[in-house]
């Protein structure tokens, strides 16, 4: 992992706040084990975090590893670690990537709704933050959490890529209805706004979500002047966001913006 400019390495903030990380898995009984060594090594204090995980529709016990796994964070002092199954059924037909067209809607709909479901489970008055955060996120500074909830923002994200310096992984964050991505806003400046979020690591002040803030199961804000409107960046015929930019499109409905650090990279695998 390259060192970080020295404005960011240190955020002078009283830890406190409670936060809760959220995980949606599928089929990620190889990810496991680097998950919860990642957790572990966050430097924010271990009784003001708590996980929560929704297992769906795995052929490979992620259920039962994850369930296991989760024991050496209640080791470690966390205040609160559960994992629910929720199946829906789901899988996509055999050979297929999880990027082929014609299945996103579908795919991305069963996304929405397990992390809405995840949400309305683990979410307790007691939480300020929620963090999403993919299992396959592999790398990312230990005192993640520090730098942004310093930020103070309602929604913020870092730049995940799958190398260091490199293309941005995480397409569904964007601006200028899907024309801009972080890389393309690296001399932007270090703290930059977002029209669309994605969901590798997304940080969500808590009563966002309580305001009503969630993931659109459905073709959200065909209205709002910012969704995509070239069908050729869509990769779909129908207009309107679902998902992760479903949620960054709601957000702008609520009076809130998204916000990106171009700068501040984690490693997708």
């Amino acid at each position: 992992m390259p060192s970080a400019p020295e404005s960011l390495r240190y955020w002078a903030i009283e830890m406190t706040d409670r936060l809760l990380i959220l995980t949606p898995v599928k089929d990620a009984a190889s990810e496991v084990d680097g998950y919860v060594d990642r957790l572990l090594a966050l430097t924010y204090p271990a009784d003001h975090l708590s996980v929560g995980i929704l297992e769906s529709d795995s052929t490979d016990g992620t259920f039962e590893l994850f369930g296991r796994e989760l024991s050496r964070l209640e080791s470690a002092g966390w205040k609160s670690t559960q994992i629910w199954k929720r199946d829906f059924g789901y899988r996509l037909p055999e050979g297929l990537p999880r990027w082929h067209p014609p299945s996103q809607l579908e795919r991305r709909r069963v996304l929405a709704l397990s992390r809405n479901h995840l949400l309305f489970n683990a979410l307790t008055d007691d939480i300020d933050w929620v963090l999403w955060l993919d299992a396959d996120v592999v790398e990312y500074r230990p005192d993640i959490i520090e730098l942004l909830t310093a930020l103070g923002k309602d929604l913020v994200q870092p730049h995940c890529v799958r190398e260091w310096g490199g293309p941005t992984f995480d397409l569904n964050a964007w601006s200028d209805q899907g024309r801009l991505h972080l890389e393309d806003l690296r001399e932007a400046g270090f703290l930059v706004p977002l029209h669309a979020v994605g969901g590798t690591m997304l940080l969500v002040r808590a009563d966002r979500h309580r305001d009503g803030l969630i993931w659109p199961p459905y073709l959200y804000g065909v209205g709002n002047p910012l969704i995509r409107t070239d069908r050729r960046l869509i990769g779909r015929p129908e207009l309107g966001e679902i998902e992760t930019e479903g949620l960054g499109i709601m957000a702008a409905d609520m009076g809130l913006t998204c916000w990106g650090l171009p700068l501040v990279e984690i490693r997708h695998r």
